[in-house]
């Protein structure tokens, strides 16, 4: 006899934060995602900075009680808060503290305590901005005249994420550019003649591009089938994306079912190899567990 499936069990989770609550907004969901059946229901409580403030995350947290999570930097805040969700006798965790504490211990050094010291406007911000303006720049093939000035270019398909991996990639850092390949247009002749970018073809399982491509006619209010979702017209796509990559020994990553975090972490450790002067392999990548 199975076991009936376990129903999902809800909470409410306070992420209270003096920033902009970025840092502990990925924390709570890598922490969440950790476990089966269980699903947060999050109150975000960014810029906390005073106790008029914190007096208000207080009545909130007490009004759905659950867990705090936080990231407060100041002192009497955090006293505060801590003591406040005593009160109410709910958890009060300190996100950062384990981490904060070993590498404190392992570096000897004092703690900071200026609020939001990784939003800083520094070199590494100004070169997402600036990332992020050549992916919206060289997104869709556009400008493909000086792509030689990228970090990488992604090649695929339409409906293969080169435009969220592109901006993805951008937000660290990464200048990212994007090549659509489609029947009948041809591939601009600059691709091939690139240099200093890492070229990464996109690939993905023809059942699935046709979902995506499907969902995405119905968003745009479009109802005629074509041969844009044609399972065989698709399936000829992907055999000439993935014999172009093959040819020209291009690394291909298989996107099906894949998050743009996982493609672009993969291809961010290509590049970091690169940099190292280790040959990248052509062929496949595997992204993360199966698919």
């Amino acid at each position: 006899m199975t076991a009936a499936p376990r129903l999902a069990t809800y909470f409410h989770v306070h992420l209270v934060s003096d920033s902009t609550g970025e840092t502990l907004n990925a924390m709570s969901k890598a922490a969440v995602a950790r476990f089966d059946n269980v699903i947060p229901i999050e109150h975000s409580y960014p810029l906390v900075r005073s106790v008029r403030q914190l007096d208000r995350v207080l009545k909130e947290i007490e009004a759905a009680p659950g867990v705090c999570v936080h990231t407060v930097v100041d002192h009497a805040l955090r006293a505060e808060l801590e003591a406040g969700c005593r009160g109410l006798e709910i958890p009060c965790i300190a996100a950062l503290d384990p981490l904060v504490a070993s590498l404190g211990r392992y570096l000897g050094a004092a703690l900071s305590t200026r609020v939001g010291a990784q939003h800083v406007m520094d070199n590494d911000y100004f070169n997402r901005i600036e990332a992020l303006n050549y992916a919206i720049g060289h997104d869709d093939g556009q400008a493909t005249q000086n792509l030689e000035s990228a970090d990488v270019v992604l090649v695929g398909v339409s409906r293969t994420s080169k435009t969220p991996t592109s901006i993805y990639l951008a937000h660290r850092g990464v200048r990212a550019a994007n090549v659509p390949l489609a029947p009948g247009v041809p591939i601009p002749p600059q691709l091939f003649e690139l240099t200093k970018p890492l070229i990464v073809g996109l690939i993905v399982s023809p059942d699935r591009l046709v979902q995506i491509r499907r969902s995405r006619l119905l968003a745009i209010a479009e109802g005629r089938d074509s041969s844009y979702v044609d399972l065989e017209v698709v399936r000829e796509e992907i055999i000439k994306a993935r014999r172009l990559f093959e040819k020209h020994g291009w690394p291909t990553i298989d996107v099906t079912r894949r998050s743009v975090e996982e493609v672009s972490a993969a291809i961010i450790s290509m590049l970091t190899a690169r940099r190292a002067g280790q040959i990248i392999s052509p062929g496949p990548v595997i992204v993360g567990g199966p698919a």
